[in-house]
């Protein structure tokens, strides 16, 4: 069996993971012989309400699509009974990508207008990514951020407690769990309780039981007993099934009374930060793991009352991103070849009005902080800051060596610390500075100004 970094066990045939209308372009494009390259921009028009950043992820996906794309006969034979035509057909049959794509490395922060990703391809080429790609970034970066929101809140008022991805069973379908426990690893998480995303990505796995195991047994002390016999020292005991205060003491009479030692209790239910410190003066230097209705605003909470934990396993809130639950990223024409030169071109729509032609960014780094960006046009330079996009994919061909997710994971960490803490609050964080370069703004505003005279 095939093993991709989606996740599937299988075949890797997502060509047909689009929306039929991209398909139906692509069919256009190619027989009107309307094929001129294109530039595609993945950005936020806005970022989600009380984000005051969000964290750059899901690029491995894409890579993965990009390189495994292929149109089957079984995919083709489906095609041909959705009506369409024989020559498109035989076109997707030898389908391959030819062009450029760059992008921001995942773990980097972005902001909006910021293209997390930019596809310069043949028009009929480039069309056909919007869906794929929209949907593994959109997604990964709304659960990475999510995450490097409560890593960032544990880190800079806890005392080293581990995060662990609780959330699978939460997840809206098995591939939104296992790239959401990608995606928090990202962000800053330490682990997840999904098997499958240990194997497929290499996260760490913790667990230890449930509600289940306690009520199967006859008593409580019954079911420590069985399980501090099969898992002996170090052993974690989920201790609120009855009552937490007296869980905690059952789990410390166990293991005293096999002569082992605790690994420690989780809490999930009731005043979750009043009972951490109950049971703390039961445990000791156990560890104190407290999950249910974790998220950063929790934590926030839970350490401006004292709360005492080792360790936090959030869940519903993180794979859902309860409280964003849609990332908003949009994936825009920026620039269409006329005469044999990309040119640059933008809409209008109210709300909706973009900056054209193909980008770069620019991070501009001060006494060891950033303190604000600019985003240029692509053979612009600028003469502050650091280059910000990688080049991804060059004539087709992968032009880029994948980091490991802990090279990743290090990355959010490294570009946390270096962002001042007023754009990283929870609630009403300030605006980050994206400055236009003087070069954007005078594209922008002679383009526009065509446009208007021309179709208004």
């Amino acid at each position: 069996m095939t093993q991709s970094t989606f996740g599937h066990v299988g075949p890797r045939d997502l060509s047909l993971f689009t929306d039929r209308y991209e398909l139906t372009m692509m069919q256009g494009y190619y027989e009107a012989e309307h094929t001129p390259t294109a530039t595609f921009s993945v950005y936020f028009r806005h970022l989600p309400p009380d984000r005051g950043y969000a964290i750059a992820a899901g690029l491995e996906q894409v890579i993965d699509y990009v390189e495994t794309i292929e149109f089957g006969e079984s995919t083709v034979a489906f095609l041909a009974d959705q009506g369409f035509d024989e020559d498109f057909l035989s076109y997707l049959e030898s389908f391959e990508f030819s062009g450029e794509i760059r992008a921001l490395p995942e773990g980097t922060l972005v902001f909006p207008d910021e293209p997390l990703l930019e596809v310069t391809a043949p028009i009929v080429e480039a069309q056909l990514f919007e869906t794929l790609v929209l949907n593994q970034v959109g997604f990964q970066t709304l659960v990475a951020t999510k995450g490097a929101r409560m890593a960032d809140v544990v880190r800079r008022r806890g005392d080293g407690q581990n995060l662990v991805d609780f959330g699978s069973r939460r997840a809206h379908g098995t591939d939104a769990g296992l790239k959401a426990a990608r995606a928090a690893y990202v962000g800053g998480f330490d682990g997840t309780s999904n098997v499958l995303a240990g194997e497929r990505f290499g996260v760490p796995t913790y667990g230890t039981m449930a509600h289940s195991w306690v009520q199967s047994f006859e008593s409580e002390r019954e079911s420590f007993e069985a399980f501090a016999d099969v898992y002996g020292d170090d052993t974690v005991y989920l201790v609120d099934t009855y009552d937490t205060v007296r869980g905690a003491e059952r789990a410390v009479a166990v293991t005293d009374d096999r002569d082992i030692r605790l690994g420690g209790v989780r809490l999930d239910s009731g005043d979750l930060i009043q009972l951490s410190k109950d049971v703390q003066d039961i445990v000791g230097d156990a560890g104190i793991v407290v999950s249910s209705g974790v998220d950063e605003h929790f934590l926030g909470e839970f350490f401006d009352r004292g709360g005492v934990a080792t360790a936090f396993g959030p869940g519903t809130s993180l794979t859902t991103s309860k409280d964003v639950p849609d990332s908003g990223v949009v994936y825009k024409l920026t620039a269409i070849e006329r005469d044999g030169t990309l040119s640059p071109s933008m809409k209008l729509s109210p709300g909706k009005v973009n900056y054209p032609g193909r980008k770069e960014l620019y991070r501009v780094e001060r006494d060891g902080s950033y303190t604000h960006d600019v985003l240029a046009k692509r053979d612009e330079s600028l003469e502050e800051g650091d280059p910000q996009l990688e080049t991804i994919f060059d004539d087709g061909s992968l032009a880029y060596d994948l980091p490991d997710l802990e090279t990743i994971r290090e990355r959010t960490a490294r570009e946390l610390e270096k962002l001042p803490e007023r754009y990283r609050r929870v609630r009403n964080p300030e605006r980050y500075e994206v400055r236009i370069s003087d070069g954007l703004e005078t594209v922008t505003q002679t383009l526009e100004t065509t446009i208007r005279e021309r179709e208004l």
